[in-house]
């Protein structure tokens, strides 16, 4: 069989002691005045900080034309003059401004030094390239890799015409 515990409790069903709509108001009420107080509190905070900065401000220059503007403001034209790099104010604009910049300097073709003659190729034709001539590849062991210092080494002993009694060495190509 299965025994039935009880827990002290007289009669099965929900509780009678609610809370009233008056209890309810009242505490909507309470919470919209809290929040009201503190958006207060808070923005008499910040006037006050505003306004302890703007006397502790420095005085400007004599030398600046406009003595009477103040220095936090930025005109917006005056953007320009300041050095890169600047504030954003688009952030979404200016990324993708610089996404397209970006993109058009990959996939096109272009002067990177014009003088010594170093261009740039789209992505694509390169790996075309590459695909086509393979990667640079580093030489056997044992050969000698041609450099500046061993092919001047090699034109020097092939130029050389003293006759001197001494061996020649081998030259590797």
């Amino acid at each position: 069989m299965i025994e039935e515990t009880k827990h002290g409790h007289a009669e099965e069903g929900y509780e009678r002691q609610d809370l009233t709509a008056q209890a309810v108001f009242a505490f909507l009420t309470s919470l919209l005045v809290g929040g009201v107080l503190v958006y207060c509190v808070v923005w008499g905070l910040y006037d006050f900080m505003d306004a302890r900065q703007r006397t502790r401000q420095h005085q400007q220059s004599p030398l600046v034309k406009q003595s009477d503007a103040d220095t936090r403001m930025v005109a917006p034209g005056a953007i320009t003059k300041f050095p890169e790099p600047r504030l954003e104010r688009n952030e979404r604009t200016e990324i993708r401004d610089f996404r397209l910049s970006e993109e058009q300097t990959l996939n096109s073709y272009g002067w990177i030094d014009e003088k010594s003659g170093v261009v740039r190729i789209p992505i694509d034709r390169a790996m075309e390239l590459l695909a086509q001539r393979g990667l640079p590849t580093t030489p056997k062991a044992g050969m000698t890799p041609p450099s500046t210092v061993n092919v001047a080494t090699q034109a020097a002993e092939r130029a050389d015409t003293s006759g001197s009694d001494k061996k020649k060495a081998p030259t590797s190509k």
